[in-house]
């Protein structure tokens, strides 16, 4: 019996819960963005419809991981941390990741229809651009950042569908930008780790590293020119101006991140958000800030 076997006979539920990525689903905090800028994350209706978009977000992120590392299962094991993933590991199997996966799809789907046509249509985009991502879009230079960046973006207007509030062309701006500087920043990573030449993802033979610098440098200019634009649009009502406050944190977020994007240490941008503290710190200065704005302290 191989050590695959092994392992999958001994403990299939670890193993299968690995590879659906629950560190992942941090990602889907992005629901919240558009209720709490809004001020409206405390009334009922809106908080059980971004509670139910960021569930659904969730079975479908897990979906989409199950079918991508059973499609680059080979490639995933030439990688010095991806062969560890269960599905690379030999410890579930392929068979088994899609039928887990179809599984979440529906259910994900289900749960958004339930939050309304919005919603659903919503999830429905991000299953299709990240499936076409999967099945070979992903090795398309540009096309592959612009897919990984669409699956960001589409978190966050989720959440504004799910409670139907109007999503503004700043919180676009700050949200699609934002995306592209963690995504490009997390392939600039990827080239400065792995060479473009390991084999592990093929657009790397595409990119140099000053185009990926150029990408997220652009992109990090562009995110803290949107976001000090919808400050100064919101001026808060209470004693001091705190989406105008909020600037510095934001700001301050953003260069923290860049330098372990300029280290090639952002290639797995979940692990940089659960380890690094001061980064956290940093976010929940930001996030106090923002919300005294919202409640005209």
């Amino acid at each position: 019996m191989t050590s695959g076997a092994t392992s999958t006979s001994s403990r299939p539920l670890p193993a299968l819960l690995r590879a659906v990525r629950p560190k992942q689903w941090v990602k889907n905090l992005l629901v919240l963005a558009v209720p709490l800028a809004s001020g409206k994350i405390g009334d009922p209706g809106v908080l059980a419809g971004t509670l139910l978009a960021g569930v659904a977000f969730c079975l479908l992120s897990s979906a989409v991981y199950l079918v991508n590392d059973s499609i680059d299962v080979e490639a995933d094991r030439l990688h010095p941390r991806k062969r560890l993933r269960p599905i690379a590991a030999g410890e579930v199997s392929m068979s088994t990741a899609r039928v887990v996966a179809a599984v979440l799809a529906l259910l994900g789907l289900a749960l958004a229809a339930l939050g309304g046509v919005q919603l659903f249509a919503v999830l429905v985009g991000y299953i299709v651009l990240q499936l076409g991502y999967s099945l070979g879009l992903k090795h398309e230079p540009v096309l592959d950042i612009l897919l990984v960046t669409s699956g960001f973006v589409l978190r966050a207007v989720a959440g504004g569908a799910a409670s139907d509030i109007y999503v503004s062309q700043w919180f676009l701006l700050v949200a699609g930008f934002g995306s592209l500087f963690i995504v490009s920043g997390k392939r600039y990573s990827e080239l400065h780790t792995l060479g473009p030449d390991s084999g592990t993802r093929q657009a790397l033979v595409r990119y140099s590293a000053t185009y990926l610098r150029f990408v997220w440098g652009v992109a990090a200019g562009a995110t803290l020119l949107a976001f000090s634009l919808w400050a100064f649009e919101n001026p808060s009502e209470g004693t001091l101006p705190w989406a105008t406050v909020s600037i510095a944190p934001f700001v301050a977020g953003v260069l923290r991140y860049a330098v372990d994007i300029d280290a090639g240490t952002a290639a797995e941008p979940e692990d940089i958000i659960w380890a690094d503290r001061v980064l956290q710190a940093i976010g929940a200065v930001w996030l106090l800030v923002v919300l005294l704005g919202v409640l005209d302290v």
